[in-house]
C-alpha cells in the first residue's frame, strides 16, 4: 500500500465482511462462508472501481480503499484455497480401498473352522 491510507468506511465494511464470513463459518462450513465473502468483497470493489474513475473527485483515496479490498480478496482466496485441500480425500479414487480388500489373498487356515472331537461330522 502506498502512503494513502483506506478510508473508514472501506475498513469498516471490509470489517463487517469478515465478521459476517466466520458467521457462517460456524453455520455452513468455510467454503460457504468464503464464497459469501468473495461476492460481498468483489462488491465493494466493483463500487470503488467505478468511483474512482476518471473525473470523479477522492481519486488517490479511492486508490487506497482498491488496494485494501484487493488485499483483503487475496486473504480470503488464500483460505478458501486451503480449506479446498484439507477437504479433499487423501486418496484420488475412494474405490482403490474396495477394490484392494476384495483382491487380498486369503489365509486358507482361517477359513478352516474349528475341529471337534468325539463326533462323526456325518460321514
Amino acid at each position: 500500500m502506498g502512503t494513502e491510507k483506506a478510508t473508514d468506511e472501506v475498513i469498516d465494511m471490509i470489517a463487517s465482511i469478515e465478521l459476517r464470513r466466520r458467521e457462517v463459518e460456524k453455520e455452513s462450513g468455510r467454503a460457504a462462508a468464503c464464497g459469501e465473502a468473495l461476492r460481498s468483497l468483489q462488491e465493494l470493489l466493483d463500487r470503488e472501481t467505478e468511483a474512482s474513475r476518471p473525473g470523479s473527485p477522492d481519486g488517490g483515496e479511492h486508490s487506497a480503499n482498491i488496494e485494501a479490498v484487493t488485499a483483503e480478496v487475496g486473504k480470503v482466496k488464500r483460505l478458501a484455497e486451503m480449506t479446498g485441500r484439507l477437504s479433499l480425500p487423501q486418496r484420488a479414487h475412494p474405490t482403490q480401498r474396495e477394490v484392494s480388500l476384495r483382491d487380498a489373498p486369503r489365509n486358507p487356515s482361517r477359513n478352516r473352522g474349528r475341529r471337534t472331537m468325539g463326533r462323526g461330522g456325518g460321514r
